[in-house]
C-alpha cells in the first residue's frame, strides 16, 4: 500500500512540478519592453476584433398595411448576423389579395467573404501572438541566439501588417454594403406589395451597427500595432546589426581619412 501511495503521489506531483517550472522560467519583466508589451496589445485587440465581428447580430423590419379590411397589419422582422450571407436570410412578405397569404423573400447580397477573412485573420493573430509570447518570455535565449527566429518573426509581422490593412479596409466596405442592404427602406423597396396602391408600407427601426462599427475600428488599431511592432522586431534581426556595423565602419574610415589630411 505504501509503494502504491508513494507512486500515486509522485504521479500527482510531476504535472504540478512541470507547471511550476514553466511558470518560474517565465521572465515577466520582458513584458515591460516594447517588443513584449506590444505583443500583449496585439493579443488583446485581436480578440476584440474577431469577437465583435463574429458575435454580431441585428434585426431590421417593416410593417405592411393592406387596404383590404379583411387583412390586418403585418409586421415583418428579419434577423441577420455573421457571416452576413444575407441572400440566405428569409422573411415572409404578406400579400393583400384573397388567394394567398404570404410569399417567401430573401435579403439582397452576400458579404461573407470580407467578414470571414477579418475573423480568420483575428484568430490567426491571436494564436501567433500567444506562441510568440511563450517563445519570448520562456525561451528568450533561443530567440536571441538563433538568428532564424527574429527573421521569421519579422517576416510574419510584416505579413500580418499588410493583411490587417486589407482586412480592415475590406470589412469596412463590406459593412457599408450590409448597412445599405438591411436598411428598412431597402426592405420595403424589395417587396412588390409596397409598389402598388393595395398596401401602405412603412419601415421599422434602423438596425444598430455599433458592435460591427467597433470591429472595423479594432481592425485598423491592429494594423497600427503590427506596423509599429515591425521596427522593434527588425531591431532583433541580424540585418539591423549589419547596418550598424557598416555605419560604424564608414564613420571610422572617414575619421581616419580626415586625420591623414590634417597631418599633411
Amino acid at each position: 500500500m505504501s509503494s502504491t501511495e508513494s507512486s500515486s503521489r509522485t504521479e500527482d506531483k510531476s504535472p504540478r512540478q512541470q507547471v511550476d517550472r514553466l511558470l518560474v522560467g517565465l521572465r515577466w519583466q520582458r513584458l515591460e519592453e516594447p517588443l513584449g508589451f506590444i505583443k500583449v496589445l496585439q493579443w488583446l485587440f485581436a480578440i476584440f476584433a474577431f469577437g465583435c465581428c463574429g458575435s454580431y447580430s441585428g434585426e431590421t423590419g417593416a410593417t405592411v398595411r393592406c387596404n383590404n379590411e379583411a387583412k390586418d397589419v403585418s409586421a415583418i422582422i428579419v434577423l441577420f448576423g455573421y457571416p452576413f450571407r444575407l441572400n440566405r436570410v428569409q422573411y415572409e412578405m404578406p400579400l393583400c389579395d384573397d388567394e394567398s397569404t404570404s410569399k417567401t423573400m430573401h435579403l439582397m447580397g452576400d458579404f461573407s467573404a470580407p467578414a470571414e477573412f477579418f475573423v480568420t485573420l483575428g484568430i490567426f493573430s491571436f494564436f501567433y501572438t500567444i506562441a510568440a509570447l511563450v517563445l519570448y518570455l520562456r525561451f528568450h535565449s533561443l530567440y536571441t541566439e538563433n538568428r532564424r527566429f527574429p527573421l521569421v518573426d519579422f517576416c510574419v509581422t510584416v505579413s500580418f501588417t499588410f493583411f490587417w490593412l486589407v482586412a480592415a479596409a475590406a470589412w469596412g466596405k463590406g459593412l457599408t454594403d450590409v448597412k445599405g442592404a438591411t436598411r428598412p427602406s431597402s426592405l420595403t423597396a424589395a417587396m412588390s406589395v409596397c409598389h402598388g396602391e393595395e398596401a401602405v408600407c412603412s419601415g421599422g427601426a434602423t438596425p444598430s451597427m455599433g458592435l460591427a462599427n467597433i470591429s472595423v475600428l479594432f481592425g485598423f488599431i491592429n494594423f497600427f500595432l503590427w506596423a509599429g511592432n515591425c521596427w522593434f522586431v527588425f531591431k532583433e534581426t541580424p540585418w539591423y546589426g549589419q547596418g550598424q556595423d557598416q555605419g560604424q565602419g564608414t564613420s571610422q574610415e572617414s575619421a581616419a581619412e580626415q586625420g591623414a589630411v590634417e597631418k599633411q
